[in-house]
């Protein structure tokens, strides 16, 4: 999946399957069903996949990126900052490359018909939020932690604190989808979709890092999560769109 974002990045490049989770995981039982069986078969790009449709600023509202506004009310949970570079394999700026995220509330809940995990919803909380890399490849988001929630893969199984990515490049077949997570988090050891990734290294970079400079004095705690598309320090993505 890495591969579709090829026209935007050079470098050093990493076979995908030494760096993207395997499509067939069997500690994450999704995976059992849902990974292919048979040869995958290549599809030619045509023009339409990389020309169109394109991701221009009018399609990013001026606040989507602040995931605590909107609201009659404000969101509850700890409010964090988080903010990072979208860099190609040779440590330049991925600029004007749509990054969407996605995440449950501060109590481990989404808000979404089929999460029926018995946390509340918070009226003041989507989940979601988006915006445009800048000339410099810098994102930033305003939100709140999320909580870990029970998931079902195997007894007593909770996912740990995370938020989803979701990277366009110039065309919406260009799409690369990955997870950040929080340092200290002791559901991490236990976690198969974070174990999925093989390279100790390559998991640790799924891991953002707490940010003093980007901290809010009483309001926000920062973290940094840079996204490397290629090279050695490429961060891996999910190969399943999970």
């Amino acid at each position: 999946m890495s591969s579709r974002l090829d026209p935007l990045v050079a470098g050093y490049r990493r076979d995908h399957e030494l760096v993207d989770p395997p499509l067939d995981f069997p500690a994450y039982r999704g995976t059992i069903l849902r990974h292919p069986n048979r040869p995958l078969v290549p599809i030619s790009d045509t023009l339409s996949d990389v020309t169109g449709p394109a991701l221009g600023e009018d399609r990013v509202g001026e606040l989507d990126f602040d995931l605590t506004t909107g609201f009659v009310g404000e969101p509850q949970g700890q409010r964090i900052v988080v903010h990072g570079r979208v860099l190609d394999g040779n440590g330049r700026p991925v600029s004007e490359s749509l990054v969407e995220v996605w995440q449950a509330n501060a109590a481990g809940r989404y808000r979404h018909k089929v999460d029926n995990h018995p946390a509340p919803l918070d009226p003041n909380f989507t989940g979601a939020g988006r915006c445009l890399t800048d000339v410099e490849g810098r994102y930033r988001f305003v939100t709140v932690r999320p909580g870990a929630y029970p998931w079902g893969n195997h007894f007593n199984a909770w996912r740990p604190a995370h938020i989803h990515f979701s990277l366009f490049g110039r065309a919406f077949a260009q799409r690369l989808v990955t997870q950040m997570y929080f340092p200290g988090d002791e559901l991490l050891p236990l976690d198969p979709i974070y174990n999925s990734v093989r390279d100790p290294g390559d998991r640790e970079r799924l891991i953002c890092d707490f940010d003093l400079d980007a901290t809010v004095p009483d309001r926000a705690l920062g973290y940094r999560f840079d996204i490397v598309l290629r090279g050695r320090e490429q961060t891996s993505f999910d190969a399943v769109g999970e």
